[in-house]
């Protein structure tokens, strides 16, 4: 799979643009096509770079970010989009996220939750390009980036949208695991990604083996639970 991603940032603060564009492109594979300061430029950048991801700011001198995007999804243009805005109220974020925003950050936000948007893009990618006819429920909630309602508040210390890419890591992987490997497909530390493991062990989304054998203590291992047959 191609995991480059193609970002249009649409900001009318250029310092603020040009933070996020250093943000991004700490990713080598993320590269910022094109900058806007206005809706209408967002809109024309928009229609002739076909970019991957775009970056939008809701308050813009000649309009609504908001605004833009009803205009896009109208257009039927289904482009992930993030929106940015200092406004943290549950009814913004419900209404943006009823327009068709894939994420929202709130300022100040800080690089890691960036890093998470491109993440969660490029696992909405890999889903839709494996072709996969039919969905069960649990590989529907990770594309929608939804936690299931069975697993009710997670513990302190426990990201969703780290566990999502940690689950959909240890789904892909096909076979049993190690923490390690885990946390270098996901860019985590093996004891952060043993973490997250254990827990997907707990919810019964994960199960755990152990491999013997070897000097000293067997090793875990961990797989992807299969979906339970129709």
């Amino acid at each position: 799979m191609n995991t480059s991603v193609r970002v249009l940032l649409v900001e009318d603060d250029l310092r603020v643009a040009r933070v996020n564009r250093d943000l991004l492109e700490r990713d080598p594979e993320v590269h910022v096509v094109g900058s806007a300061a206005t809706c209408a430029q967002g809109d024309a950048l928009a229609q002739a770079l076909h970019p991957d991801l775009i970056l939008l700011d809701v308050h813009l001198p000649d309009g609504s970010g908001l605004g833009l995007l009803r205009h896009w999804r109208g257009q039927g243009r289904t482009t992930d989009v993030a929106l940015i805005t200092a406004a943290d109220d549950e009814a913004s974020v419900r209404l943006a996220l009823a327009h068709g925003a894939f994420d929202y950050l709130i300022k100040p936000f800080t690089g890691v939750r960036l890093a998470e948007v491109v993440a969660r893009h490029r696992a909405r990618r890999l889903n839709a390009a494996g072709g996969a006819p039919r969905l069960d429920q649990a590989s529907l909630d990770r594309l929608l980036g939804v936690t299931p309602a069975t697993t009710g508040v997670l513990p302190r210390g426990i990201d969703p949208h780290t566990l999502e890419r940690v689950a959909l890591a240890l789904s892909e992987a096909g076979g049993a695991v190690s923490a390690e490997e885990i946390g270098e497909r996901v860019g985590l530390s093996r004891v952060t990604a043993w973490r997250y493991l254990e827990h997907l062990v707990r919810e019964g989304q994960a199960q755990l083996d152990h491999q013997y054998g070897q000097a000293g203590r067997p090793a875990k291992l961990y797989r992807a639970t299969p979906p339970a047959a129709p």
